[in-house]
């Protein structure tokens, strides 16, 4: 799948919905074990239990390298993966101390 930045991208398996922050290219892009499309068209199939621990709304998920940065628009039971490696969820930058 090519991402693009503003692309949004629907879970085939369960509600996920993502859109893209940060990214281009050829990427293989999983939600829930099943590849994300670019069109909704409803729940087809179950997700992998392997892929289940689910997206959080508003949260900001990236590869380990940085290189692809995706913000959860609708959550769902999937894990969000690229080439079966899961995303994490982008920590908070921590704001300077003010004495």
């Amino acid at each position: 799948m090519q991402l693009k930045a503003g692309t949004k991208l629907h879970s085939s398996v369960c509600d996920t919905d993502v859109m893209v922050i940060k990214g281009s290219g050829d990427v293989a892009l999983t939600c829930g074990g099943a590849e994300m499309v670019i069109a909704r068209s409803g729940a087809s199939g179950d997700v992998d239990p392997a892929f289940a621990s689910g997206t959080a709304m508003g949260k900001r998920y990236q590869s380990a390298d940085g290189q692809v940065e995706l913000l959860c628009i609708k959550p769902g039971k999937g894990t969000l993966a690229i080439d079966g490696v899961p995303l994490e969820i982008k920590a908070a930058k921590a704001l300077p101390s003010s004495d």
